[in-house]
C-alpha cells in the first residue's frame, strides 16, 4: 500500500517538472546588471546632445538628425530588452504554478473518474472483517454470508496467503468459498494446494468430490469415487461420502450400489429427519428402474465371494432384545479399513436366520468381500435404527477368518453392549 502511493507521488511529481521546468528554464536564461538601464539611458541622452550639437554645427542636415534619433531610440529599446524580461519573470511563475495546478486537478479528475480507490476501500474493509467472515462460514454463526461478502471473503483469503504463505485452512476455506461463487477452477487450485501440504485431509477430499462431480465427465467422478473411497476407509461412517458415492452411482446408472449406499444413508437417519422420506423414495425409484431394466441382484457371485451366514441368539439375551430392533449383518476386513465389505438390513427377522453376503452386497465401489483375504463377520441387534452401536444393543463376532476358506459360518449374538 505505502509502495503504490510513493509510485503516485512520484509520478505526479514527474508530470509536474514536464510541466512547470521549461518556464522556469526560461527565467533563469536572461540576467540584470545593478544599474544597467540608468547607464543606458545616460548614454542615450548624451548622444541625443551630440546629435544636436552635429546640427546646430551644420555638420549634419536636418533628415540625417531626425534619422539618427530613431536609430537612437532602436537600440535602446533593445539594450533595454532585459528589463522587459524582469518584468515578464513574474508571468512566467504565474504560468509554471498554474500549470501545475492544472496537473494537480486533471491527475485528482482522472484518478476519481478511473481509479481503483472504491476497490481498495472495499479491500481494507475486506481485510478488517476477515475474522468475522471466517467465523460466520465456519461456525455457522450469525446471518449466511451474503453474495458480495463471500467475494470479499475470498479477497480477503487471498490477501492473507500472498501475505503469510501457505496456510492450509485458508486454502481450504478459499476453496469452499470459489465453489459457492461457482468458480470452480479456483476452487479446484485451492484444494490441490491444500491437498499437497496434507493429502489425508478428509474435509478437503469431500469438498473436493463436490466440485468434481459438479463438472461432471466421467474422469472427474471416477477421480471424486476414489476420493471418497479414501475417506471411508478412514471414516467409514462419513454420510457425507456414503452420501456423494450414492450420487455417482446414480449417475452412472448403477443401480444395486446406489441402492446399497441409499439404504446405508436411511439406516443412519432417525424418521422424523427432513431428510428421511427423500431418501425412501429415492430407493423405491432405483428398485422400479431396477425391475423395469431386468436388472437383478445376484445372490450368489461364487464360492470364494459369497457367505452364508447363520445368525443365532445366545439364551441370555433373548428377553433384552430391543423392540422393533433392526438386525445387521455385515463383514468387514480383519486388517484395515473398517468399512463393512458387504453388509444385509433386517427389519423383520426370527432367530435362526441365514442370508448370504456377497460381492453384491457391498456398500463402495472395489470394498467387497473380494478384496479382502481375511474378514470378521458381525451381527447387531439395533434399536435406532443407526449402524453405530449403542449402549442397549446386542452383537456377536467371528474370530478372524479366511475368506476364500469360508462359504457358511454360525454366529451367535451372545454380547449385550453396555
Amino acid at each position: 500500500m505505502i509502495l503504490m502511493w510513493a509510485c503516485f507521488v512520484l509520478l505526479t511529481l514527474i508530470a509536474l517538472g514536464f510541466v512547470m521546468l521549461p518556464f522556469l528554464k526560461k527565467e533563469r536564461v536572461q540576467t540584470i546588471t545593478h544599474n544597467a538601464n540608468a547607464e543606458l539611458i545616460s548614454i542615450y541622452e548624451q548622444r541625443l546632445v551630440d546629435l544636436q550639437t552635429d546640427l546646430d554645427n551644420q555638420r549634419i542636415d536636418s533628415v540625417n538628425h531626425a534619422e539618427s534619433i530613431v536609430e537612437l531610440k532602436r537600440r535602446l529599446l533593445n539594450e533595454l530588452s532585459p528589463e522587459k524580461s524582469l518584468n515578464s519573470k513574474g508571468n512566467n511563475r504565474i504560468f509554471a504554478l498554474t500549470g501545475g495546478a492544472f496537473v494537480l486537478a486533471l491527475t485528482g479528475v482522472f484518478y476519481g473518474l478511473t481509479g481503483s480507490q472504491q476497490q481498495i476501500s472495499a479491500w481494507h474493509d475486506a481485510m478488517d472483517n476477515l475474522a468475522d467472515y471466517g467465523e460466520r462460514a465456519v461456525m455457522q454463526t450469525g446471518e449466511p454470508l451474503s453474495q458480495n461478502e463471500l467475494q470479499a471473503f475470498a479477497l480477503a483469503l487471498r490477501t492473507k496467503l500472498s501475505r503469510s504463505g501457505d496456510d492450509e485452512v485458508a486454502w481450504m476455506l478459499l476453496g469452499r468459498v470459489a465453489m459457492s461463487l461457482n468458480e470452480f477452477d479456483m476452487a479446484q487450485q485451492s484444494f490441490d494446494k491444500a491437498l499437497r501440504m496434507n493429502p489425508d485431509n478428509m474435509q478437503v477430499l469431500i469438498s473436493y468430490s463436490q466440485v468434481l462431480l459438479l463438472e461432471g465427465s466421467e474422469a472427474n467422478m471416477t477421480r471424486a469415487a476414489g476420493m471418497l473411497s479414501k475417506v471411508l476407509k478412514v471414516e467409514p461412517t462419513n454420510l457425507d461420502a456414503i452420501s456423494l458415492l450414492a450420487l455417482i452411482a446414480y449417475e452412472r446408472k448403477d443401480w444395486p450400489q446406489a441402492k446399497a449406499a441409499f439404504e446405508v444413508l436411511l439406516a443412519s437417519m432417525e424418521k422424523n429427519d427432513s431428510r428421511y422420506s427423500m431418501i425412501s423414495e429415492r430407493i423405491s425409484d432405483i428398485e422400479q428402474k431396477m425391475q423395469s431394466k431386468g436388472s437383478v441382484i445376484p445372490a450368489t457371485i461364487s464360492n470364494n465371494s459369497t457367505i452364508a451366514v447363520t445368525v443365532d441368539i445366545a439364551k441370555e439375551l433373548i428377553d433384552k432384545q430391543p423392540k422393533d430392533g433392526i438386525l445387521f449383518i455385515f463383514a468387514k476386513a480383519a486388517t484395515g479399513s473398517p468399512m463393512p465389505l458387504a453388509a444385509v438390513k433386517l427389519a423383520k427377522y426370527s432367530f435362526p436366520i441365514t442370508i448370504e453376503l456377497s460381492d453384491s452386497s457391498a456398500m463402495v465401489a472395489g470394498l467387497n468381500l473380494s478384496s479382502a483375504e481375511n474378514i470378521i463377520i458381525s451381527a447387531r441387534i439395533s434399536i435406532d435404527d443407526s449402524v453405530m452401536p449403542s449402549s442397549g444393543e446386542l452383537e456377536g463376532h467371528s474370530q478372524s477368518l479366511k475368506r476364500e476358506s469360508v462359504s457358511d459360518y454360525q454366529l451367535q449374538i451372545d454380547t449385550l453392549i453396555p
